[in-house]
């Protein structure tokens, strides 16, 4: 499936960067920036973003003719301005007018003017100034030939316990439970006696006030995903009023906690996100963070299930990291066609030009303090920005998956809220990624899904310690395996439902018949003790969970060889309908994955790939249209047996060799 520009009419990849000329205000330094971004290839800049000062230094006195004349510049090179609203950080004024804008932090103080997204999203004051500045920008760039989407405000994150925001809270909770006799219920609040006779006597759980009540804890983040919405929703209105025809955008944080993406994604018109990687450039440590950061990718084009943009990477050192180290040559490009081959429609950056001052002046740039382009990072830079030309047809193009991997916000926030298990680390995101890396190392095509996400379609539905089973999603596994497809789940789910409330009747829960086990308890090993199962013959490491199971008509393919559950299944498969149900009651070594996941893969008829360790294989489009990235991501050169056109230079290709950090994109990818 090929979807229309994100950017309408303007079929490119997007290159560009996150701009800020209102710390300069210097006109020559302006037609410095746009001669080099044009040398680099950049037809696009974000603008804006923290620029509510200089937009309006004075409550009602407006100063738009700088971003006039940036606008213009940007048009007379045929770029498109990623157009920020400035709610991120709002000027000093008006929190000095307005303290009641500031938030109000957990231990109930009323924060000081400072830092970003300092603000209360309940705040009445605060929703006003923001929509009127977005007014007044709409009205006056709608029919700009530079305007190509809005990025509204940046990274939303945090939460506000302000008197607004409780009432609020208690608003959402009346509209959700209706009663009182109903959110009692849902929250256990008989436990320690918390029952709760009035909705005046219910606060935001803080450090000082309630925390035992999981339930509570759990409405709380929904209720500030819920609060994330409603402001940008707010922000929005305006812009689309006004420009009804130029998309909008959040700048996302990859698995950032404190939101839902998949929630937030739907008031979104695409997805885009933040990515800052720390690469080591010379260890096999990168390898594995390669596929972390692959997962993000395909997590950010899964919030909506269309390609997104990468709003922000870095082009070098990242200087909040705790070693801001350089990339190495090529992984600049490396990483950012790895965006690229998982569904990025866009490279861009922090930051086109360093700032001279504050917290981000080390941080990398297209234009380091030098001010010329001289520079080894430009040289990468301009040679990306030749081959981003080069594919312009990937633009659109969706990823051809057949299998997915259910990843939940919702399920994260119980998981870890849990007081059980391993307390100190539950092991969630570690155990994704052990399902995600097997696949990836393989060149699986793989969507991430949320639990309420459609199944059809799928051949292979992988649902890592799915704790938490909201209703109606048991179900739909269920009719998902019977209809012919395969599932993998594991230790850890169906234990509670989307109230935080445990199943009764045994554990899975709703997949108990699915799976065709009872998990009668489950054991925590301890920090370097381990277990071991047998499979295919080869003995495997089993650590952090041992999930203690018995056999309601699923067959064991493997058992524990230790401890007083020797010989138990470690390992079962489930014959249901016309498909098949396995579940791993542990964690397992990279080795088992990968061999599990090869015969599996088999099965479920799904395409895999052989491929030498740190090099990975990202597909766009299908067909004449499809494009094949390959990716090194070892510091050694290797070889892959696959053969196809080099989608730059056309040259015919009957294998693939990759230098240390080398990329290749290939079309009309030639298979055995």
């Amino acid at each position: 499936m090929r979807f229309p520009p994100i950017v309408p009419g303007f079929s490119q990849l997007i290159h560009g960067g996150d701009y800020n000329p209102d710390q300069w205000m210097d006109m020559e330094v302006w037609k410095e920036d746009m001669r080099i971004a044009k040398a680099m290839g950049i037809n696009s800049l974000s603008v804006g973003i923290f620029s509510w000062t200089a937009l309006e230094p004075r409550e009602g006195e407006y100063s738009f003719g700088w971003l006039d004349t940036i606008l213009d510049m940007m048009a007379a090179q045929g770029m498109k301005a990623m157009l920020a609203t400035p709610s991120g950080a709002r000027p000093a004024w008006l929190s000095q007018k307005y303290p009641e804008v500031l938030r109000v932090s957990e231990d109930g103080l009323r924060n000081q003017h400072g830092g970003r997204h300092n603000h209360c999203l309940s705040s009445p004051v605060y929703r006003e100034k923001v929509q009127k500045i977005n007014t007044l920008l709409a009205e006056r760039y709608k029919d700009h030939p530079a305007l190509g989407a809005w990025h509204i405000s940046n990274e939303y994150g945090g939460e506000c316990f302000c008197p607004l925001c409780q009432e609020r809270f208690r608003q959402w909770l009346q509209r959700k439970y209706d009663s009182l006799d109903a959110l009692n219920h849902a929250w256990w609040t008989a436990f320690w006696s918390h029952t709760y006779t009035d909705w005046s006597q219910i606060e935001a759980p803080s450090r000082r006030g309630e925390t035992s009540v999981h339930g509570q804890k759990l409405d709380w983040k929904r209720f500030t995903t819920e609060q994330f919405i409603d402001f940008y929703r707010a922000e929005t209105e305006p812009l689309k009023r006004i420009t009804p025809n130029v998309p909008c955008t959040t700048n996302l944080m990859g698995t950032y906690p404190g939101i839902d993406y998949f929630a937030l994604a739907k008031a979104l018109d695409f997805a885009s996100w933040d990515n800052y990687p720390q690469w080591t450039g010379y260890t096999k440590d990168d390898v594995p963070l390669a596929a972390e950061t692959a997962f993000k990718h395909d997590l950010m084009r899964g919030v909506k299930q269309r390609p997104f943009f990468l709003m922000e990477s870095c082009p070098s050192a990242t200087n909040w990291r705790p070693y801001a180290r350089l990339h190495r040559p090529g992984v600049h490009i490396l990483q950012s066609l790895q965006a690229v081959g998982h569904g990025a429609d866009s490279v861009q950056y922090f930051q086109f030009r360093k700032s001279r001052g504050s917290s981000e002046k080390l941080h990398g740039a297209v234009v380091d303090h030098v001010g010329h382009e001289h520079t080894r990072v430009n040289e990468e830079i301009a040679r990306l920005g030749s081959m981003l030309q080069g594919l312009s047809g990937v633009v659109g193009q969706d990823t051809p998956a057949k299998a997915a991997l259910l990843y939940d916000w919702q399920n994260a926030w119980a998981l870890n809220d849990a007081q059980g298990l391993n307390n100190v680390d539950k092991k969630y995101f570690d155990t994704v990624m052990d399902h995600y890396r097997a696949l990836w190392s393989q060149g699986v095509q793989l969507d991430i899904l949320s639990e309420d996400a459609d199944l059809a379609g799928y051949d292979l539905v992988v649902a890592p310690m799915l704790y938490m089973v909201r209703e109606g999603l048991g179900q739909r596994l269920r009719a998902f395996v019977e209809a012919g497809g395969t599932l993998m789940s594991t230790f850890g789910s169906g234990y509670v439902d989307e109230n935080d409330l445990c199943y009764l009747g045994g554990f899975p829960g709703p997949l108990r018949a699915t799976l065709g086990i009872w998990c009668e308890e489950i054991d925590v090993l301890l920090p370097g003790e381990s277990n071991e199962i047998l499979y295919h013959g080869q003995r495997y490491r089993l650590f952090d969970y041992a999930e203690q199971l018995h056999l309601e008509g699923a067959v064991s393919l493997a058992e524990y060889r230790k401890d007083f559950y020797a010989g138990k299944p470690a390992l079962t498969v489930n014959a249901l309908g016309k498909g098949r149900a396995y579940f791993l009651a542990g964690r397992l070594e990279d080795g088992f994955m990968r061999a599990f996941y090869q015969d599996l893969l088999a099965e479920a008829g799904i395409e895999r790939f052989e491929l030498p360790y740190g090099c990975s294989l990202a597909l766009r489009g299908e067909g004449e249209e499809e494009y094949a990235f390959l990716l090194n991501f070892a510091a050694e050169a290797c070889k892959v047996n696959l053969s196809g056109v080099d989608a730059l230079s056309g040259e015919r290709l009957e294998a693939v060799e990759l230098e240390g950090h080398g990329v290749r994109v290939l079309k009309r990818l030639k298979r055995g």
